[in-house]
């Protein structure tokens, strides 16, 4: 922990800025490590109850209060909104076949569910494929002024540039500690998420079938 405080206390702005940056992005990434995951184990358990609910229920009347009573997340709940809604009377949605009108509205509710689903990868996947190189930035930069500093003295020994040098490697190592949370969460939620879309493409799917012949 010296090793750190003597860093910090040495270093310059850059150095310290850099230090503070990825500390926010450290803490960015574990806000939306915890959140999303939270997100998505409650969206895979309630779509597992909820879908199965819809079906035994005798009409949609039913199935759509089943639906309440399961979608905490409301990922079924705008796709039936969506097979249940009409097009209004002399607008271009009206003018085609029932089919596609289901298709499109089916789609574009699918498309902003899966959009909430996916909030916060991009996040991950920036921070995951940035912090090394900040953390190295600031190494190579503390090093740069380590190295200033004991030419400046004039007397170079090993003993006076292995310390300077190794506190400014522990940039490297934040900058990793930082990094490799968030590729690992990318990766997980990004299976998780998917399998919720196959899931939710499923229903989707059977809403249309089930509006179809129904008229």
């Amino acid at each position: 922990m010296s090793g750190f405080n003597d860093f910090w206390l040495q270093g310059d702005l850059v150095t310290r800025t850099v230090a503070l940056l990825l500390l926010c992005m450290s803490i960015s990434a574990w806000v939306v490590i915890f959140w999303k995951g939270w997100i998505l184990a409650r969206t895979r358990r309630d779509i597992a109850r909820a879908v199965p609910a819809f079906w035994a229920a005798a009409s949609t009347t039913d199935g759509r209060q089943a639906l309440q009573n399961f979608d905490r997340e409301q990922v079924l709940l705008p796709l039936l909104d969506a097979a249940l809604t009409a097009a209004r009377s002399g607008t271009l949605e009206s003018a085609g076949r029932r089919e596609s009108q289901l298709t499109r509205r089916l789609r574009d509710a699918l498309h902003a569910v899966l959009a909430r689903l996916q909030f916060g990868q991009v996040l991950l996947a920036s921070i995951g494929s940035t912090a090394p190189f900040v953390g190295l930035f600031g190494t190579v930069w503390g090093i740069y002024h380590a190295l200033v500093s004991i030419s400046a003295s004039g007397a170079i020994t090993i003993e006076k540039v292995s310390g300077p040098v190794g506190e400014a490697l522990i940039m490297t190592a934040a900058g990793l500690a930082v990094a490799i949370p968030a590729v690992l969460a990318y990766n997980i939620f990004g299976k998780r998420v998917a399998a919720c879309e196959a899931e939710l493409e499923g229903f989707a799917h059977d809403l249309r079938e089930l509006q179809t012949h129904a008229d």
